[in-house]
């Protein structure tokens, strides 16, 4: 199978909260890139939808850093996991 990926991905278990409505759905990172994240979440989130989500990167400092992501589901894998670009991004300052 020819790889098509455009970035290199790195196994990286972070915290993400997908904003959509009052709750917002929490997950955990299964690898990210510069160009997309791969998450697991039992969510009905088609492919081709805009998604907004928050990704909880370490901190050496109290604060966590706090990314604030929007793209578009790029596919479904495996029932429960989800791919996503990051179109867009900004820091969140606490």
């Amino acid at each position: 199978m020819t790889e098509h990926r455009k970035a290199i991905r790195f196994d990286l278990k972070l915290p993400l909260e997908i904003v959509r409505g009052a709750e917002p759905q929490v997950s955990e990172t299964r690898n990210l890139s510069s160009n997309g994240v791969l998450f697991d979440i039992g969510t009905d989130i088609e492919p081709g939808n805009s998604i907004e989500y928050v990704i909880t990167l370490p901190s050496t400092n109290q604060h966590p850093v706090r990314l604030r992501c929007l793209g578009k589901v790029v596919r479904r894998v495996n029932g429960m996991g989800l791919a996503a670009t990051i179109d867009r991004y900004e820091f969140i300052r606490e």
